[in-house]
């Protein structure tokens, strides 16, 4: 009979003491945005974690930083493990916007600024960052590498301002520290615009020091012009229909004034006829 090896452990990839790469800890920071971006960790919990991760000089430093969460690709429902990534597919017309390398995974403005706008491919995760400067996001003509994209804003006595459609699902989570970080409100022309259910869903997270972070929504440049040309028509149409009323008004005064005047000349034809019989020299005809 013989006796079952002892069970084997098996070994981490690298010893704790090992020396992190700048690639190994952008790997953490990665599965930090992940789980940020999916609920699981708070800003604060982040923020703490994203600065750590960058500052580690070694593996054994590392790894408690994702230790609690999930493998990369992985996701939890009842127990167990599936093997894709939990993203719905976009559907309906944003099934052409999403998809396709990203063009952009980030801006930085230092003493100046940075713009991303027009037809462009914003990656999954982007990170915006400015010092005493600007930045410009423009997702109205967008298009966008995952149906979730997370935007991370950091503005440090400086702003950045994110323009979407008003049919984007967009969700806010930062904070501003003497300074602001939130939604625009809508203007009158997207207020009552919900977002599409079917649109790829935008997370901006971050924090403003001494600055601003603003989402704002407003309409495409064709969507604005082709409202304004619909309202043109619009106030054109009322506009003929109450000339037209008033062109009827004043026929209908017309005909009283001319009815007036009818019966003011019989009237005035029947006392001359009267007069004339009650004449002494007068002559029936």
């Amino acid at each position: 009979m013989t006796s079952e090896p002892p069970e084997r452990r098996a070994e981490p990839a690298h010893p704790p003491e090992t020396r992190a790469s700048d690639a190994e800890r952008e790997q953490v920071a990665e599965r930090l945005r992940e789980a940020v971006a999916e609920g699981r960790l708070d800003m604060a919990e982040f923020d703490e974690r994203l600065g750590l991760a960058y500052g580690a000089r070694t593996h054994g430093e590392l790894v408690p930083l994702v230790r609690d969460l999930p493998q990369p690709g992985t996701a939890r429902a009842g127990g167990v493990v599936a093997s894709t990534a939990a993203e719905p597919p976009a559907a309906g017309r944003w099934a052409e916007r999403v998809g396709g390398p990203a063009t952009s995974r980030g801006g930085f403005g230092f003493l100046g600024g940075f713009g991303r706008k027009g037809n462009w491919t914003v990656g999954r995760r982007f990170n915006a960052t400015v010092f005493m400067g600007g930045g410009e996001i423009d997702l109205r003509e967008a298009r966008f590498e995952a149906p979730l994209t997370v935007i991370r804003c950091v503005a440090v006595m400086g702003g950045v301002q994110v323009t979407v459609g008003p049919d984007l699902d967009v969700e806010v989570r930062g904070f501003g520290f003497m300074g602001g970080f939130g939604a625009v409100p809508d203007r009158d022309d997207v207020a009552d615009v919900a977002p599409d259910p079917d649109s790829p869903k935008v997370i901006v997270t971050g924090f403003a020091l001494m600055g601003g972070v603003g989402v704002e929504r407003k309409l495409r440049k064709q969507e604005r012009r082709r409202l304004k040309e619909a309202r043109k028509r619009e106030r054109l149409a009322a506009g003929q229909e109450s000339y037209e009323e008033r062109m009827a008004r004043q026929e209908e005064r017309r005909e009283e004034r001319r009815a007036r005047h009818d019966d003011i000349r019989e009237e005035r034809r029947a006392r001359q006829e009267e007069r004339r019989r009650g004449h002494p020299g007068g002559k029936e005809l």
